[in-house]
């Protein structure tokens, strides 16, 4: 008798290759003013709790989300936490390095966190760029809504333009503490990412981080359009 070799059908091999899932790694910087609880976003967002009970953050922390986005689509977030006082620091275009988002967070019951935040956002963008030069999709978090708020927050009219005029893809009311808002803003910010994927990968591939932390792989909540 004569073996001959079995050879698979190119349907079936495309079809596994068209399978697997795409897996994508990246890099999200939360900024902002000293305990406008961007710590507390995190925990909230990765860990699924909250406590008012956290130490200010020193320099830098890191925490890893994992969302099966679709049946196609694996998104790995890298959440850079950083320290409130390092807005001047050297250190921070270290940080800010190859970083593809952002988050900037201010408290809506201190008007001076919001008056920050401009400070925040042309830092970032002096700094990090996506290799066409353009500027990294931010979203701007409004937190502690669950508190009285102060100052322009309170004028979502007003905040859609400055965010408009101060190059915000989106913004949103957040509370850490009442979980309001924390996955659709996730959510809208990676959307975003989503758009620039071809940019963002022009000249890099593979998974260029190894930070490695704890992950929830539960998928996050729906879109909010702000």
């Amino acid at each position: 008798m004569i073996c001959r070799p079995i050879t698979p059908n190119p349907q079936t091999l495309s079809n596994a290759s068209t399978s697997k899932p795409k897996d994508h790694l990246y890099k999200i910087l939360v900024i902002g003013d000293l305990g406008t609880g961007k710590t507390s976003i995190i925990k909230r967002y990765v860990h699924r709790f909250f406590t008012q009970h956290y130490r200010a953050t020193i320099g830098v922390d890191f925490a890893l989300k994992v969302l099966n986005w679709d049946e196609n689509t694996l998104i790995r977030l890298q959440l850079w936490d950083i320290a409130g006082q390092e807005r001047y620091g050297n250190m921070t275009r270290v940080y800010y390095k190859e970083a593809v988002g952002a988050f900037i967070v201010f408290d809506v019951t201190r008007r001076n966190t919001f008056e920050s935040v401009a400070n925040w956002k042309q830092d970032l963008d002096s700094k990090v760029q996506l290799p066409d030069g353009s500027h990294i999709p931010c979203v701007l978090l409004a937190n502690k809504c669950d508190q009285q708020k102060e100052g322009l927050v309170t004028n979502p009219a007003k905040m859609d333009e400055y965010c408009r005029d101060n190059g915000f893809s989106a913004w949103f009311e957040t509370s850490a503490k009442d979980n309001i808002n924390i996955d659709e803003a996730a959510r809208a910010l990676v959307e975003k990412i989503l758009e620039k994927d071809s940019v963002i990968n022009n000249d890099k591939r593979g998974d260029q981080f190894s930070i490695t932390r704890d992950s929830n792989p539960e998928p996050s909540g729906n879109k909010c359009s702000c």
